[in-house]
């Protein structure tokens, strides 16, 4: 084995501290806090994939139903269009807007 100096093993030991204080092992340092942690990614890696799913799909049908000089498509996107336009809830004019 080789001799370590005094100088190099409180190099150790600091790095050691150094590391041991990350906040990487601060937040795991215990189940309920790297459970919440966890829960927390979860929840936001979930929201951010239907946010952002549904924006694209959105643009996509949106591009899609403009497309008009390729029949197929163009008849097939417009039809889609209508069919989402009529599932909207209609606003009935004679109803204030809520807040007002």
């Amino acid at each position: 084995m080789t001799d370590l100096s005094k100088s190099e093993i409180e190099q150790l030991s600091n790095a050691i501290h150094k590391l041991n204080d990350h906040k990487y092992f601060r937040i795991h340092d215990s189940y309920l806090k790297m459970m919440f942690y966890q829960l927390l990614r979860g929840i936001s890696f979930g929201l951010g994939s239907v946010l952002g799913a549904t924006v694209v799909v959105s643009l996509v049908g949106f591009w899609l139903s403009q497309i008009e000089f390729i029949p197929l498509i163009g008849d097939w996107a417009a039809a889609l269009a209508e069919e989402i336009m009529q599932e909207l809830p209609q606003a009935d004019p004679e109803t204030p807007a809520s807040g007002q």
